[in-house]
C-alpha cells in the first residue's frame, strides 16, 4: 500500500490553520498532531469525513475500502470521476485527500479490515459497514482504548455512534472562553455574595469553579483554590463562608476555572439496547428517532438475508423491513413505533445523498477531532437524523439559482450543488459572486481551493472546481460586492430570472441587504452561517415564512469611548484602543492629507463636521505637511521616523497616564466619598521607556506613509534612540478628562478654540502646500506577519495593558480580537451546508407546508441541535403582500 506525505512539520502552521486555531487552540492542535485515524469506507459519507479530518490537521489518516467505483458513486463521492469506474475507491481518493493539507500523512488500504490493522490507530471510523463488523470491531476498540465511531447514511436518514472507552477525559467541555469579570463588592457572610460590576454579565452557571485575584482587603480569596459558585443573578453569585475573612475594600477579578470531566462509554453491542443514549436533535421527532434506532438494525438484518438494500419504493420490501422492526420492538417496547418512518426509510434506503452525507460527515469528523484533542463534549452515544420532509411531491424541475459568496460555506454549497445536479440541466444555471481573492488561511476550510490558487479570484476557482465535480453544471462567476453599488448588475431582470438565492455571507449587513432584495422580488432564500463549532440555517419562503429581517442593534456591545480613552479594564479595550491608534495615525490622517491636496472643498466639508472634530482633522493635516523645524511632524529621514516613534511612546504610555493621575490621584474619592479607582476603573501607572517592538513597528509604519524605507535592525534603531531628545512633560491642572461618554458629547457642543481654528484655516490656505507630496495610507492587514501591522497592535495594546495592570495577550489572541477574526472549522461548515441543501430540495419541489421546512441552530462542541419549524409570516405581512398585488384596498380605505 502506498501513502502520500507532503511534509512533516512539528510546529503548528498558523498561516494555514489560522481560523481553526481560534476554535481549537494550540494545545488541542498539538494533541491532534500526534493522532493516527483510520476511516473505513470511501463512498460519499466516508470521503466527506476524511476530507474534514484531513483539513483538521491530525498526524496521519488511512482511508480503507475494498470496493470498486460504480456509476452510483459519482453522485455522492466528489473525488470520483467516470475515469475511475472499476478502480478502487480508496486508491482513487487518496492523492486528492493528501493535497488538502500538506501537514497530514494520507495512506490508502485496499484490503479487508482486521485486528492488526485497527490496533495501529488511536481513532477508528466505520462507514458503510455491517452490524457484525460494528459489534466485532467495537469490542476490540473498546478493550484496547481505541476511540470508535460508526457513521451511516441511508437515503434521507443518518446514524452516528461514539464509544471513547470507559474513562475518557474531556479537558474543555465547550471551548468557550473562561468567564472573567471585575468585582464591585463581596459581603462578609455565610455564604459570601460577590457582586460584579454592571458593565458585563458574569455568564457563570451553578457549580462552576472560579478563582480570585487582585482583591484588596479580603485578600484571603486571592490564595484560595478554585471555589464553587451558586448564581444569584446576572451580576451576582455566592461562594463559601467569608464571615471570618477580612473586610472587602476594593478591586478584584473573578476568573472561571474550567475543570476536566471524566466520561464513560458503553461498547456498541451493549449500547444498542440502551435507548437512553439517544441524543435528540428535533424534539418534534422523538418517536421517529427512537424508531430509527430499531430500523437501522433491521436494515442490517434485511441486507444480511437479501444481500441487497430494500428496493426503491418497493412496498413488499418495506413490509418485510417493518416486520423485522416490530420483532425488535417486542424487546425494546417503544411507547410509539413510527411505522410510516420505517416504510419511508425502506423506500429511500438506496439513496446516497450529498446533503445528508455532508451533515452526518461534518458531525462524525467533529467527533474524531474530540477524540484526538480531548476538547469539547463527545456524543453520548447515539444520534439519528432524518429529512423525510424532503420526499418529493412531484419530479424536481430545472433550476436557476444565485449563489452568493464562495467562501467556506460557499465552497461546501457548490460541492453539494454539483453532486445534486443543480444547474446541470438544459435550462439550469448558477450565478456565483465573491469579490475576494484566495488567501492561504482559506485553504484549511475552503476545500475547493488549493495552494496554487492563492491570489486568484475565489468565485472563478470555485466555479471551475465545481464543474470538475460535475462537468454538466452551468455556472457564471462574478467578482462583485453585494450592495447598492451592484444593483446595476443584480437588477430586476436578474432576480426575476432566478428560482432562488443561497447566501453564504460573512456579515449581518450583507445578509439584511440580500434579504431585502429577495423580499422585494419575492424569491426564496437559503441562509447559513457559522461561528466556530456553532452554526445556523434559515430558509425564507415568500408568503410562508418570516424573512431574515432588519439588523439588530449591536450598540449594547460597543465599548464606551471614555473606557477606551481613559479607563480600560479588559484586554479587548486595549486592543481596540491600539487598533484605533493604528487607523488614526497610519490611515485616516494620510487619507485626510490626500483629500486636502486634491479636493478644494475639503476644508469646507471638514468644518461642517463641527469645530471640535474639524480642529483635530485640520491640525493633523497641517502637522503632516510640515517638518519638525516648522513645528510639524513630517519626517525627512528614517532617523526622524524613529524619533517620532520614541516620542509617541512617551506621550501614550507615560505622559498621558501622568496627566490622568494628576486629575484623578490614586486616593481620589467620588462625591459620595467612595474610592474613584474601584469597580471597573483600574488605577494606572506610567511606564519607563525600554526599547521595544513598538518603536520598531511604529517607526516603520510612519516611514511607510511618507515613502521612507525603514529597517528591522534593532541594534541600528537603538543607536538612533541614543540621540533622541524627549521633550519634558509636566501635567496641567487646566486639563479636563471626561469620566463618561455623556461628558464627552457635551464638551463637543461647547465653544472650541476659534482662534486656533482660524489660524489653521489661514495656514492651510497657502498655495504652496498644494504641491506637497501625496501620502500613502495603510489599510490594516492582519494576516501578513511581515508588514508591522500586528507588531504595532500587539505592542501598543500590551504596553497599555501594562499601564493598567491588565494581563497581556499573546499575538495569536491579539490577532483574533483586533482583526475581528471569525473562528471557523471545516466540520461546522460542512454540516451547515448540508442542512441548507436539504432545504433546497424542498424549495425546488415547491413545498408549501411550513411544517416541511426547518430552521437549525447547532453547536457541535456540545452536541446541541435545535431543528425547528420556521416562524410563519405575520398576518400584516400577508396583508401587505396582497396589497402590493392589488388584491385588497389600502388599510385606511378598508377602515373607512
Amino acid at each position: 500500500n502506498c501513502f502520500y506525505k507532503m511534509s512533516e512539520i512539528s510546529e503548528i502552521d498558523e498561516g494555514f490553520y489560522s481560523r481553526q486555531l481560534y476554535v481549537l487552540g494550540h494545545e488541542a492542535m498539538h494533541r491532534m498532531g500526534s493522532a493516527k485515524v483510520l476511516i473505513a469506507g470511501m463512498k460519499g459519507l466516508g470521503v466527506e469525513i476524511a476530507k474534514n479530518v484531513v483539513l483538521s490537521g491530525v498526524k496521519h489518516v488511512t482511508v480503507q475500502d475494498e470496493g470498486m467505483t460504480t456509476w452510483s458513486d459519482l453522485s455522492s463521492q466528489f473525488f470520483l470521476k467516470e475515469s475511475h469506474l472499476g478502480q478502487n475507491r480508496a486508491a482513487c481518493s487518496v492523492q486528492q485527500l493528501a493535497v488538502l493539507n500538506p501537514h497530514v500523512v494520507v495512506e490508502q488500504y485496499t484490503g479487508p479490515l482486521d485486528e492488526n490493522l485497527l490496533l495501529q490507530y488511536q481513532v477508528v471510523v466505520l462507514t458503510d459497514s455491517s452490524l457484525e463488523d460494528q459489534k466485532r470491531f467495537g469490542e476490540l476498540c473498546h478493550s484496547h482504548g481505541i476511540k470508535f465511531i460508526v457513521a451511516d447514511t441511508k437515503g434521507l436518514c443518518g446514524q452516528l455512534f461514539c464509544d471513547f472507552g470507559e474513562k475518557f477525559e474531556v479537558l474543555d467541555r465547550d471551548g468557550e472562553m473562561p468567564a472573567s469579570v471585575m468585582i464591585q463588592s463581596i459581603s462578609k457572610d455565610n455564604p459570601g455574595v460577590v457582586i460584579c460590576t454592571d458593565d458585563q454579565k458574569h455568564g457563570l452557571s451553578d457549580g462552576d469553579n472560579v478563582i480570585f485575584s487582585e482583591v484588596q482587603g479580603m485578600t484571603e480569596l486571592n490564595n484560595m483554590a478554585p471555589v464553587g459558585i451558586k448564581v444569584r443573578g446576572p451580576y451576582s453569585f455566592s461562594i463559601g463562608d467569608t464571615s471570618a475573612f477580612s473586610e472587602y475594600e476594593r478591586g478584584g477579578v473573578v476568573n472561571e476555572a474550567k475543570q476536566p470531566v471524566l466520561l464513560n462509554f458503553k461498547p456498541l453491542s451493549e449500547a444498542l439496547q440502551d435507548h437512553d443514549l439517544l441524543v435528540m436533535n428535533d424534539y418534534g421527532k422523538i418517536s421517529r428517532h427512537q424508531t430509527l434506532h430499531l430500523a437501522f438494525q433491521a436494515l442490517h438484518s434485511f441486507v444480511k438475508k437479501e444481500k441487497r438494500l430494500p428496493g426503491l419504493w418497493s412496498q413488499s420490501d418495506a413490509d418485510y423491513l417493518l416486520t423485522i422492526v416490530r420483532e425488535l420492538n417486542e424487546v425494546a417496547q417503544l411507547e410509539e413505533l413510527d411505522e410510516v418512518t420505517v416504510q419511508s426509510l425502506s423506500y429511500t434506503a438506496q439513496g446516497d445523498l450529498a446533503p445528508i452525507n455532508a451533515f452526518i460527515g461534518g458531525l462524525a469528523a467533529q467527533e474524531v477531532i474530540k477524540a484526538c484533542s480531548r476538547k469539547f463534549t463527545p456524543l453520548q452515544q447515539w444520534l439519528y437524523f432524518d429529512a423525510l420532509e424532503c420526499l418529493p411531491e412531484d419530479q424536481p424541475t430545472e433550476c436557476s439559482f444565485a449563489h452568493l459568496i464562495s467562501g467556506a460555506i460557499g465552497c461546501e454549497l457548490l460541492k453539494n450543488f454539483a453532486l445534486m445536479g443543480l444547474g446541470a440541466g438544459d435550462d439550469g444555471h448558477i450565478t456565483i459572486t465573491d469579490m475576494d481573492s484566495i488567501e492561504r488561511s482559506n485553504l484549511n476550510r475552503q476545500f475547493l481551493f488549493r495552494t496554487h490558487d492563492v491570489g486568484k479570484p475565489k468565485s472563478k476557482v470555485a466555479a471551475r472546481a465545481a464543474c470538475d465535480i460535475n462537468p454538466q453544471m452551468r455556472i457564471t462567476a462574478h467578482q462583485n460586492r453585494l450592495d447598492a453599488d451592484s444593483e446595476g448588475v443584480y437588477n430586476y431582470c436578474f432576480f426575476m430570472g432566478l428560482d432562488g438565492v443561497a447566501a453564504a455571507l460573512d456579515n449581518v449587513e450583507a445578509r439584511v441587504y440580500l434579504d431585502g432584495r429577495c423580499v422585494q422580488h419575492q424569491k426564496p432564500m437559503l441562509e447559513g452561517g457559522t461561528l466556530g463549532t456553532k452554526g445556523h440555517t434559515l430558509v425564507v419562503v415568500p408568503h410562508l415564512t418570516e424573512s431574515y429581517g432588519p439588523a439588530k442593534s449591536s450598540s449594547s456591545n460597543a465599548i464606551p469611548l471614555c473606557t477606551l480613552k481613559n479607563f480600560p479594564h479588559r484586554i479587548e479595550h486595549t486592543l481596540q484602543w491600539a487598533r484605533d491608534q493604528f487607523e488614526g495615525l497610519f490611515k485616516q490622517t494620510p487619507e485626510n492629507v490626500n483629500f486636502f491636496l486634491r479636493d478644494t472643498a475639503f476644508i469646507k466639508r471638514t468644518l461642517d463636521l463641527g469645530d471640535t472634530e474639524a480642529l483635530e482633522i485640520l491640525g493633523g493635516v497641517w502637522s503632516s505637511l510640515h517638518d519638525t523645524e516648522a513645528g510639524g511632524q513630517r519626517p525627512k529621514s528614517w532617523e526622524d521616523c524613529v524619533r517620532w516613534a520614541r516620542c509617541k511612546w512617551e506621550t501614550l504610555f507615560n505622559n498621558e497616564i501622568r496627566q490622568l493621575l494628576h486629575c484623578f490621584p490614586p486616593d481620589e474619592k467620588t462625591t459620595h466619598g467612595l474610592p474613584f479607582w474601584s469597580g471597573s476603573k483600574r488605577c494606572p501607572h506610567p511606564l519607563t521607556f525600554d526599547p521595544s517592538i513598538y518603536v520598531m513597528a511604529g517607526a516603520n509604519l510612519y516611514g511607510q506613509i511618507y515613502g521612507i524605507k525603514g529597517t528591522r535592525d534593532l541594534t541600528s534603531i537603538r543607536g538612533i534612540l541614543e540621540n533622541v531628545r524627549v521633550p519634558a512633560f509636566t501635567p496641567k491642572s487646566s486639563v479636563k478628562i471626561h469620566v463618561t461618554d455623556k461628558e464627552m458629547e457635551e464638551e463637543k457642543t461647547r465653544e472650541c478654540d476659534d482662534v486656533r481654528l482660524e489660524e489653521l484655516k489661514g495656514k492651510l490656505a497657502s498655495p504652496s502646500l498644494k504641491s506637497s507630496a501625496q501620502m500613502y495610507p495603510i489599510d490594516f492587514e492582519k494576516d501578513d506577519d511581515s508588514n508591522f501591522h500586528m507588531d504595532y497592535i500587539v505592542a501598543a495594546s500590551n504596553l497599555r495593558a501594562e499601564n493598567y495592570d491588565i494581563p497581556a495577550a499573546d499575538r495569536h489572541k491579539s490577532k483574533r480580537i483586533a482583526g475581528r477574526i471569525i473562528p471557523a472549522i471545516a466540520t461546522t461548515t460542512a454540516a451547515v451546508a448540508g442542512l441548507m441543501c436539504l432545504e433546497l430540495y424542498k424549495l425546488v419541489q415547491g413545498h408549501q407546508k411550513i411544517s416541511s421546512y426547518r430552521t437549525a441552530y447547532i453547536n457541535l462542541a456540545v452536541q446541541y441541535f435545535v431543528m425547528s419549524q420556521p416562524i410563519g409570516v405575520t398576518t400584516l405581512w400577508v396583508w401587505f403582500q396582497l396589497w402590493l398585488q392589488g388584491k385588497i384596498q389600502p388599510l385606511h380605505k378598508t377602515l373607512s
